[in-house]
Formats: C-alpha cells, sequence, structure tokens
C-alpha cells in the first residue's frame, strides 16, 4: 500500500483525497488538518444562510467514510506540532492542501485602527472558528464599510443587514447571532476602486441583497456610468453583463425607506482610515476613473464615508509553511503539477493542491481539477515513493510523541453534541464555537 498523507480537509485536501483512492485502489489515505472538524472553509468560510453550499459537507464526508481515507483532526503542523520532516518519514508522500490562511492588506494609514478589521476575521467569528474571538465587531456601530466588491464582501454586508429571524434557522453560534440581533448598523457601504463590469461578486450572491427583507440597495447612477462597460455592457462576458443588468435594475429604483440600507460604491481607492475617540470612525477614499485598460487611475479627488466598523476584503494570501519553499511574490508553494519545487528541482514525495499551488482563485468547484492534476502526478510518482518503508499506521507513533489525533467517531461526537447544543436553544444544529467545547465534545464529555 502507498501511504498519504493530506494536509488540510478542506475542498482541495478531500478532492485531492478522493482522486487518489478512486485513481488507484492501492493507496491509503490520512487527512489531517490542525482543528478537530473537517470541511476547511465549506465548515468555516460559507456564509450560515448558504444551506445549498454548505450541503457540500455530505459530499466531503462521503470521501472521509472511504474505507481507505482517514481523519486525523486535531494535528498541527510546524514548529508546535508534527514537523514538516517527521512527516515525510510517516508517510511515502505528502500533499499540502493549506489554502490561503491570511488576508491581503490595504496598506494605508489607520489600517488597524480598533474597529478595523478583515473580513475573514468577522466571518470567522460568525462561523465560529474556534481560534476567532467575539471581538465586539458591532459595539456602537450605526454604519459600517465594507470594502471589496467579491462574494466575501457580499456576504459580510448580507449578515450585517439581516435580522435574528434570518439568522436563527442557521447553525450560527449563539453568541454571534445575539450580537447581530442586537446591531444598530443601519447604513452599510460596499465600496471598490473599480467599476461595475469589473467587480468580482457573482449574479446570484450580488441578486441575494435585493431579497433581503427590510432593506433597501441603493446605486448612483452617475457612479454606474463612469464604466463604459455599464454605458455599453454589449462586448462583456454574460457574468458581468448580469452584473450589470441587476445594478441598473436598482439605480432605476427608489429606495422605500427600509430601516436597513446598502449602498454600492464603485471607482473609490481607499486612501486612509480617520480615527475618532480612540477607533475608527470613518474612510476616507480617492475617486478613481477607468485607464482605458482594465484598470483605474487617481483622479485626486477625495470622499469620507462615515463607519464605525471597517470590514477590509480584498483577498487571500498564502502563509509560509515551515520548512516548505515559500513564493513571497504569489502567496504560493512553487511547483510544477503540484510537484514542490526546491531549487528548481521536483521534491521526491511532496505535493500540493489548492490555493496553495494556485493562488486564491477560483470558486470550490475548481478544487476538483486542481486535485486531479497533482494527484495524478503523486501516482505517476508512486513506484519510487512505494521503495522507501514507512511506517503501516502513523496513529501509534503520533501518540508516543504525545499528538493524539482526533478521528472520525470524535468529529461524530462533535455533531451530536452540537445537534444537543441546538435543541437545548430550541434552534436545529448550533455550532460549538471555542477549543475547549469543541476538545470535550470529541472526547465524548459535555461540552458546558
Amino acid at each position: 500500500m502507498l501511504r498519504v498523507a493530506v494536509v488540510g480537509s478542506g475542498p482541495s485536501g478531500c478532492y485531492t483525497a478522493q482522486s487518489l483512492v478512486r485513481l488507484d485502489s492501492e493507496v491509503c489515505v490520512d487527512v489531517l488538518d490542525r482543528l478537530p472538524c473537517p470541511y476547511g472553509l465549506v465548515r468555516y468560510g460559507v456564509a450560515p444562510d448558504h444551506e445549498k453550499i454548505k450541503s457540500l459537507q455530505n459530499q466531503l464526508r462521503a470521501v472521509l467514510e472511504h474505507d481507505r481515507v482517514r481523519f486525523l483532526g486535531g494535528v498541527r503542523i510546524g514548529p508546535d506540532g508534527v514537523s514538516v520532516a517527521r512527516l515525510r518519514r510517516l508517510y511515502h508522500a505528502v500533499v499540502y492542501c493549506v489554502g490561503a490562511a491570511t488576508d491581503r492588506r490595504l496598506g494605508i494609514p489607520g489600517e488597524d485602527l480598533p474597529g478595523s478589521w478583515s473580513a475573514t476575521q468577522f466571518v470567522s467569528w460568525y462561523s465560529a472558528h474556534p481560534d476567532a474571538a467575539d471581538a465586539g465587531f458591532l459595539r456602537d456601530a450605526r454604519s459600517a464599510v465594507v470594502i471589496g466588491l467579491g462574494n466575501v464582501a457580499v456576504d459580510v454586508t448580507r449578515m450585517l443587514a439581516r435580522g435574528p429571524a434570518e439568522l436563527t434557522p442557521t447553525d450560527m453560534p449563539q453568541g454571534a447571532l445575539a450580537a447581530l440581533g442586537a446591531s444598530r448598523v443601519a447604513e452599510i457601504h460596499m465600496v471598490g476602486r473599480r467599476g461595475p463590469s469589473q467587480a468580482r461578486f457573482t449574479t446570484k450572491e450580488l441578486r441575494e441583497l435585493g431579497t433581503l427583507p427590510d432593506t433597501d440597495v441603493v446605486v448612483d447612477p452617475a457612479e454606474l456610468a463612469l464604466d463604459p462597460g455599464y454605458t455599453d455592457p454589449s462586448a462583456l462576458p454574460a457574468p458581468q453583463r448580469r452584473n450589470v443588468e441587476v445594478l441598473r435594475d436598482w439605480a432605476e429604483s427608489s429606495p422605500t425607506g427600509a430601516p436597513h440600507r446598502i449602498h454600492l460604491r464603485f471607482f473609490l481607492r481607499p486612501a486612509e482610515l480617520l480615527a475618532g475617540q480612540g477607533r475608527v470612525r470613518a474612510a476616507r477614499f480617492e475617486r478613481t476613473a477607468p485607464d482605458g485598460h482594465g484598470g483605474v487611475t487617481g483622479t485626486g479627488r477625495h470622499e469620507v464615508v462615515e463607519g464605525q466598523l471597517v470590514l477590509r476584503s480584498v483577498g487571500y494570501r498564502g502563509v509560509p509553511l515551515e520548512d516548505l519553499p515559500f513564493d513571497p511574490a504569489t502567496g504560493t508553494v512553487p511547483n510544477l503539477c503540484g510537484r514542490v519545487l526546491r531549487e528548481g528541482a521536483a521534491s521526491p514525495g511532496e505535493y500540493v493542491a489548492g490555493w496553495i499551488k494556485r493562488g486564491p482563485t477560483g470558486v470550490i468547484g475548481t478544487n476538483r481539477p486542481c486535485a486531479k492534476e497533482t494527484a495524478t502526478s503523486l501516482l505517476e510518482d508512486a513506484p519510487a515513493l512505494a521503495l522507501r518503508a514507512v511506517p503501516d499506521d502513523s496513529v501509534p507513533l503520533l501518540h508516543a510523541e504525545g499528538v493524539h489525533p482526533i478521528e472520525w467517531e470524535g468529529w461524530r461526537s462533535i455533531e451530536r453534541a452540537e445537534a444537543d447544543l441546538g435543541a437545548a436553544l430550541g434552534r436545529g444544529v448550533v455550532k460549538l464555537p471555542d477549543w475547549q467545547s469543541l476538545l470535550k465534545a470529541a472526547a465524548g464529555r459535555a461540552p458546558y
């Protein structure tokens, strides 16, 4: 048997494991994750009101329940856990599917003021990621500024506008539900530096903003008209043309005076976050204009948008993993068809898939062909990899070294505890939000 470790149990990790066991009946895969829970961003990044997308967990579950795939949660890779070198000795091959674990920064004054957060921090909080903290995101906030025009920006904007009636049926942790239900944020400004024809949100996500109860979507037609692609959308690809059509409908309608207002703003580049009483109070933007080459240029004119909460959603970025090569320019591990490159040459037994391989691009389904390419490369190398002796089972050796993986039954115990918590609260499944309660539940003990 060829024994492979896949590091990361999100879509790219699960699809890699799936490809390996489908393509070769002589492969066994351990899927390792530092969290006690599988599924990566499907569990901790997909908005709680997106039940259809979250149902992808059922597909990933089927992979992890395959008889030649094993989930090992709570295993850290790096200086404070199992080293990369040790992992290589335990398996014939290792595939790193660790995603892009941090956010790109704006690089502007005031970015680190209290009240200014990355969108990922906000998403992690309302998704019950155990590393997240209740940082009082909404405290004293009546207006919010979301910087970015992608699907994550749309998600956090939608969460800010939703009421408790729509969020209670979700698996959102109770603390986040209570805070969002008590929120006084009435004005939400979603702002991008480019025009409507260049926005990265999908039409489905965009349209959802128009279906929110008690919410007006406000768009300035004069701002939209700055974009040549808006004025004449005939040459745009179909997805962008559909976005323009949705925005045109909103621009031509009048606000109803609803208690929540979402302002979609374009051609505004963040220049500075402004402070007041020790925290962020507003964002200053420079007006931009199309440069004729698909980009924008500054005009020197500025505008201030009030916001006691600023969420920065301008993309993800990979981070280095101890003892793996890393390209800081792209935020990826150098590779050729998934084979890790060290000093330009393929490193035997080391592979990557997902965002750490190609950068934070595409949707969940994009990980399938990416994972298959890496799995194919690994299996082409399998005859040479199999010559090296490795243990039949890594778990007893990890136990001897003080590492105690949470196996599938431990995860099932967490699921049962979350169902019990939801029932006690009169809700459906409710996520456990912290390490202590997750580890207790994994061990079969009451988390609270």
